[in-house]
């Protein structure tokens, strides 16, 4: 009852690295589980700060339901100028608590975790959205940070594998490493572009930047997929113009994301087409007369899953660090 671990980054690494390809099948259990309302994901909380606008450290409370006995809350910061100087947007810790109890067991460093499931989201809606497959279609990728390169990853676990890859970021030199992360693990070529419009024209196009508003004001084409994992790219003209699905619409038509600002645009939520889950049900199937745009909100049930996955295989492991006497007081007298 009062033990605690901490899992180190180094390890949740390891964990996930060689566990793609399960993850990705956790995230489709964990959406259908969302889907059926077996599951609790309040809403998002924002710290924001008045003179840093672009930051902000958002906690994402989650509750997995009583089979699976895990509840916890993320806490993760977005600190874009962060890349500057050459570190990460993002930092996180994941606090995993006892159903049963509700005392807290672990405490896991969570950026690899929250990208590993974004990613793992994107590589599921790319298999599920365009079920011919990508065997001699390209796929862009705009943005290369950290996040692109697992969407990238997680692609491949997915058996998402383009003829070719495109990238395209405002850093050239980030988009280069990304390039060169792709000529290294990826089975196809790989190129980097200065423009974005030829990005904008690839088969299925991944957005993976750091943007606070739309600048993508052009329609896409039929037949395109768009993983529209950034959220804020897309003017919302060209939302309208697609089919959406959504991880969850709820979460999903709020905080100035793209499907937000259509919702604001026309006062109706018409637009959005249904839920990723919907698909992956047979509930939901779009047209492919139409663009289809996934935009992912980021749901906290999907890190609890994620993270519970990464605790036991540490634990088995032998790499998790257990914490003696973590609790001042483990009797009321």
């Amino acid at each position: 009852m009062f033990t605690f671990d901490i899992v180190p980054g180094g390890t949740v690494r390891d964990v996930l690295r060689d566990g793609r390809r399960d993850i990705i099948d956790l995230v489709d259990r964990t959406y259908r589980l969302h889907e059926a309302g077996r599951t609790v994901n309040p809403d998002s909380y924002f710290l924001r700060f008045p003179e840093k606008p672009d930051s902000r450290i958002i906690a994402l409370p989650a509750f997995l339901g009583p089979e699976s006995g895990v509840a916890g809350i993320k806490w993760i910061a977005s600190f874009p100028e962060n890349t500057r100087s050459g570190a990460p947007r993002a930092s996180a810790v994941l606090v995993l608590n006892d159903y049963e109890t509700g005392y807290p067991v672990a405490c896991l460093e969570a950026a690899a975790i929250s990208s590993a499931r974004t990613a793992a989201s994107a590589a599921l809606a790319a298999r599920t959205l365009r079920p011919a497959g990508y065997q001699g279609s390209t796929i862009a990728v705009v943005g290369a940070g950290v996040i692109a390169r697992n969407i990238c990853d997680y692609l491949h676990a997915a058996d998402c594998v383009p003829g070719s890859w495109l990238v395209h970021d405002l850093h050239e030199p980030s988009g280069q490493a990304l390039v060169e992360h792709l000529r290294a693990t990826g089975r196809a070529p790989a190129a980097f572009t200065t423009d974005l419009g030829e990005a904008l024209a690839a088969d299925t196009v991944v957005f993976a930047t750091t943007a606070l508003k739309p600048y993508v004001t052009t329609p896409f084409k039929p037949g395109q997929l768009v993983l529209h994992i950034s959220l804020r790219d897309l003017a919302p003209e060209v939302v309208l113009a697609a089919q959406n699905i959504l991880d969850d619409v709820d979460h999903c038509l709020k905080a100035d994301t793209s499907p937000h600002l259509a919702e604001q645009a026309t006062g109706s939520r018409d637009f959005v087409t249904g839920t990723l889950a919907g698909v992956l049900n047979g509930e939901v199937t779009p047209d492919a007369e139409r663009p289809v745009v996934f935009s992912p909100f980021g749901l906290g049930v999907l890190d609890l899953a994620v993270g519970a996955f990464v605790l036991e295989r540490a634990r088995r492991d032998g790499t998790a660090i257990d914490i003696p006497d973590f609790f001042g007081e483990t009797r009321r007298w």
